[in-house]
């Protein structure tokens, strides 16, 4: 059975950069969209970045883009999201999901999901 499972959270401070890892067992994963979400205290869970199994092709949310960096490894069976010049409202639970198909990762519809991370961001 799929599993996803996220590290690398902690503590930055405003301006710094973080590395979120996601292992993924079970499934292969160049077959699998992947996608990036966070969720924030009161506010709704977001999409922040995705990377589509059917094209190939990297995708990032307006507010991250200039930012955070995703990676795939498909020996490794990882994906990476390098968050760089981090700010106060990048502060949530980071997540990565999956899912295997065709759609357009960015419907943000995913089927398996990490249990997610924790990022704070501080000055």
């Amino acid at each position: 059975q799929g599993k996803l499972v996220e590290s690398g959270g902690g503590s930055v401070q405003f301006g710094g950069s973080l590395r979120l890892s996601c292992a993924v067992s079970g499934f292969t994963l160049d077959k699998y969209s992947i996608g990036w979400f966070r969720q924030a205290p009161g506010k709704e869970r977001e999409g922040v970045s995705c990377i589509s199994a059917d094209t190939g092709n990297t995708y990032h949310v307006d507010s991250v883009k200039s930012r955070f960096t995703t990676i795939r490894d498909n020996a490794k069976n990882m994906v990476y999201l390098q968050m760089s010049s981090l700010k106060s409202e990048d502060t949530a639970v980071y997540y990565c999901a999956a899912y295997r198909g065709f759609k357009d990762c960015r419907l943000w519809s995913y089927d398996y999901w990490g249990q997610g991370t924790q990022v704070t961001v501080s000055s």
